[in-house]
């Protein structure tokens, strides 16, 4: 299975529509909490994205590996990125 590229292409552009809003939000010395909580909007765009990399990637690459050892390799990827995610 592939991710949806329309679908996160969206998602990604929606995420840099919001990053050029907030550049100009701190240009124009916008409320500092109005600023915050454009990025949390952003960030969440941001993981939804990734959320759906990362269950593309276990639905095809870990269930669609043709040995043990490439399974074992596609996991150990997708358990390094976990820790990365949640440090």
């Amino acid at each position: 299975m592939r991710a949806d590229k329309d679908k996160i292409t969206a998602l990604l552009k929606t995420a840099r529509g919001q990053l050029d809003g907030i550049l100009k939000m701190v240009e124009e010395d916008r409320y500092c909490m109005d600023i915050s909580h454009q990025l949390m909007a952003t960030e969440a765009i941001l993981n939804k994205a990734n959320k759906e990399i990362l269950t593309a990637h276990l639905k095809g690459c870990v269930t669609g590996a043709k040995t043990d050892a490439e399974r074992e390799e596609k996991v150990d990827e997708l358990v390094a990125m976990l820790g990365r995610i949640l440090k």
